[in-house]
């Protein structure tokens, strides 16, 4: 993973003084963008370093984090194995452009029914899989833990700390504890939940060390994977104005959340705002073939 990390900052401006920027993130790496990056690098380097040869975690049907953990591994040299959400998914590989691409890349899957899948983090269900797999180094849904908070506290950089405001969208919190422990005392850092409900805010105090923190619960469109009409209209608009893709799971709605929010007057006078452009867009082709047979619109990615 040496690929270069692309800092293209792109402004917007808005009344009242306000420039949004855009620190796009998901250019970092073809197949590892973003987040995604940021979470395994010292993960790697860990699971190196304890002579792992084989990397398991967990995941849905369009999980960026089981693509991004498939490529790491094949291009790191790691044996991975995925343990799938929705023992249905195991016929439909065919049709799952996020699992093909995975199997592609060697990963081998078994298929546990949403039941199952509740008790990942069980000391019971990880034995049985050492039974059945081995020796592994184990990385948690979403690659949140220590070593992943580390990778994202990198994301900001010595410029950015003229910005006042910083985004990000929130699947597990990862991304936004490396923020929050990176950023100055006197940065604001605002997280959008995909998810639905208030429990994240206990799951990033594990991680982060400091206040200057806090999370807009609004903007989660019904909850995780949940998309509508407006959000897809957004999601287009916006790249045909400024040909920026965002995925419908979590960019989409971070900035849908941030434009409401700078057009609710939420942000003072003069405010720069530094927005995180955290990848997911691998996930779109599974999304369209869904609206596809809801014959919803789609969302534009080229």
């Amino acid at each position: 993973m040496d690929y270069l990390v692309v800092n293209q900052q792109i402004p917007i401006q808005f009344p009242n003084e306000i420039i949004l920027y855009i620190k796009r993130e998901d250019l970092i790496h073809p197949f590892i963008p973003g987040n995604k990056y940021r979470k395994l690098k010292y993960n790697l380097l860990k699971a190196k370093e304890e002579k792992k040869t084989k990397l398991l975690t967990f995941g849905g049907a369009f999980s960026n984090h089981i693509a991004a953990v498939a490529y790491a591994g094949k291009e790191n040299n790691f044996k991975t194995i995925g343990i799938i959400r929705g023992d249905e998914l195991a016929s439909q590989i065919s049709e799952n452009p996020t699992l093909q691409f995975a199997q592609g890349c060697g990963m081998k899957f078994q298929f546990v029914t949403r039941e199952e899948y509740k008790n990942k983090t069980a000391d019971l269900f990880i034995e049985k899989l050492k039974k059945l797999y081995g020796d592994f180094y184990l990385i948690p849904e979403g690659g949140t833990n220590l070593l992943a908070v580390k990778g994202c506290e990198e994301v900001l950089k010595t410029e950015d700390a003229a910005f006042s405001h910083i985004c990000c969208a929130i699947g597990t919190g990862g991304t936004i504890s490396g923020l929050i422990n990176s950023a100055n005392f006197n940065q604001k850092i605002i997280g959008f939940p995909a998810l639905k409900g208030n429990f994240l805010s206990d799951d990033i105090r594990k991680f982060a060390t400091n206040s200057n923190w806090e999370l807009q619960l609004d903007y989660h469109f019904g909850g995780y994977a949940k998309i509508n009409e407006e959000l897809i209209r957004f999601i287009n608009d916006f790249f045909k104005q400024t040909n920026i893709p965002l995925d419908p799971i979590y960019t989409g709605k971070m900035m849908f959340g941030i434009l409401d929010l700078i057009n609710k007057g939420y942000f003072p006078k003069g405010a720069k705002i530094l927005a995180i452009h955290s990848g997911g867009l691998q996930g779109i082709k599974g999304m369209n073939s869904y609206l596809k047979k809801k014959n919803l619109n789609q969302i534009i990615i080229q």
